[in-house]
């Protein structure tokens, strides 16, 4: 795939300091898009290379890149991410990814390592679905049910869903944003999305991920419970948790002084 066509595909955006040695690379989660990230990029916009995009689906993607059965496995948003790094000659980078993304970039860590320097997970989770001692969040009648609402009345679903995941009653104009980037989707491609997050488990593929990790994990997150945090820096060795005072899935829109405070720490540290 040629340059421009990876660039179109997922609106790629370079914005910052393009003369800087350091790249931070920003992957958005489910139902948004780069712009959730427009009250942290300043902080890094003087010393950083600042790349964001959309995933397929998502945003000002190209609608018609996607594909149900492309796009059946978070491995195929992978490898897409591969190719913005590439197209942009990028490598060593800091990955700064919300929800489904830091699983994507997990996935794209283990193919190319040289690629990364660093990730940052925020409300990430490598599998949503209970499973014995495992606490996901989610039953598979949960998730059923989740799926059926989705494809039933997607509108009713996504403002229904919004102001839960946003978890911030303080801040109501943060889920009507959540709600109306959710609901400019194609109905059939969100539930394609949602089914294969919500219905994936990559607890096996991130074991030996050897690119350190901070995990930013918020308390009261409807769809990345505690535990996932704790399981997270449990399995990734080379990892580091970082408990935040803000509630819901979405901090880095409802906390954003703290959540930038933690990544700007977190990579000075790891600078020194």
């Amino acid at each position: 795939m040629s340059v421009a066509s990876v660039i179109k595909r997922n609106n790629v955006i370079q914005k910052g300091n393009i003369d800087a040695e350091e790249t931070l690379v920003f992957a958005h989660g489910y139902g948004s898009d780069q712009t959730a990230w427009r009250f942290i990029t300043p902080a890094f916009e003087k010393d950083y290379r600042l790349v964001l995009f959309d995933l397929v689906g998502c945003g000002q993607s190209d609608a018609d890149a996607y594909d149900r059965t492309r796009y059946g496995t978070l491995f195929d948003y992978a490898t897409d991410l591969i190719q913005v790094c590439d197209a942009l000659n990028l490598n060593r980078v800091t990955l700064i990814a919300h929800s489904v993304s830091g699983m994507i970039g997990a996935l794209a860590a283990r193919q190319r390592p040289d690629l990364f320097s660093r990730i940052i997970f925020i409300g990430a989770s490598p599998c949503y679905l209970d499973d014995g001692e495992y606490v996901g969040g989610f039953t598979r009648d949960g998730v059923a049910g989740l799926l059926n609402a989705i494809g039933e009345n997607y509108l009713a679903w996504a403002y229904g869903f919004a102001p839960v995941a946003m978890n911030a009653p303080d801040q109501p104009l943060l889920a009507g944003e959540f709600a109306r980037t959710l609901s400019s989707m194609r109905p059939d491609v969100s539930l394609g999305i949602a089914s294969t997050i919500f219905l994936s488990d990559h607890r096996q593929d991130i074991v030996g991920l050897d690119v350190p990790v901070l995990i930013i994990q918020a308390h009261n997150d409807i769809a990345v419970p505690d535990q996932v945090g704790e399981y997270l820096h449990k399995v990734l060795k080379n990892s580091q948790l970082c408990w935040i005072s803000t509630t819901g899935h979405f901090p880095h829109l409802s906390n954003p002084v703290e959540v930038t405070r933690a990544i700007a720490d977190y990579i000075e540290k790891l600078s020194v």
